[in-house]
């Protein structure tokens, strides 16, 4: 069926249900699981979100974000061991989130892309977008979204 998942998680409460489910899964179709965290880059403008940092914090504070995404997808990784499943933890630093995903995926060759979906309506979705919505889109691999 499967031969290999790619489990997108950002360590969010939702994101680990999702992170179960693509383990339970790659367990019962003997897939391989692929853990991937997107890091992303520090804001380099105010408008961005950003504070006027030296570049040296900034390089500290991306060094920080890339551990950060490591433990998480190290996490994945062990709890995914744990059930019997081979499994490989991978970040990557990026600003875009579903391109990176899919970029991924695509890598990787995985053949199912497994994400949660935070469930935003209205103006809060239109402010902050999708990435679940654009994977949905743009992605030529399936893509399992939970809840």
């Amino acid at each position: 069926m499967y031969q290999r998942i790619l489990v997108a998680t950002d360590g969010s409460t939702l994101s680990k249900k999702a992170v179960s489910s693509a383990i339970a899964l790659s367990a019962l179709t003997g897939a391989e699981l692929v853990a991937l965290k997107v890091v992303a880059r520090y804001p380099q403008s105010y408008f961005e979100g950003g504070l006027a940092l030296q570049a040296e914090e900034i390089s500290r504070v991306e060094k920080q974000w890339a551990l950060d995404g490591q433990s998480v997808v190290d996490a994945v990784q062990k709890a995914a061991t744990s059930k019997g499943v081979k499994a490989r933890a991978i970040t990557m630093k990026s600003d875009l989130v579903a391109e990176a995903i899919i970029a991924a995926a695509k890598k990787h060759k995985c053949d199912l892309i497994v994400m949660a979906s935070h469930g935003r309506r209205g103006i809060k979705r239109l402010l902050l977008g999708s990435e679940t919505q654009q994977v949905l889109t743009h992605s030529h691999v399936p893509v399992l979204v939970l809840r």
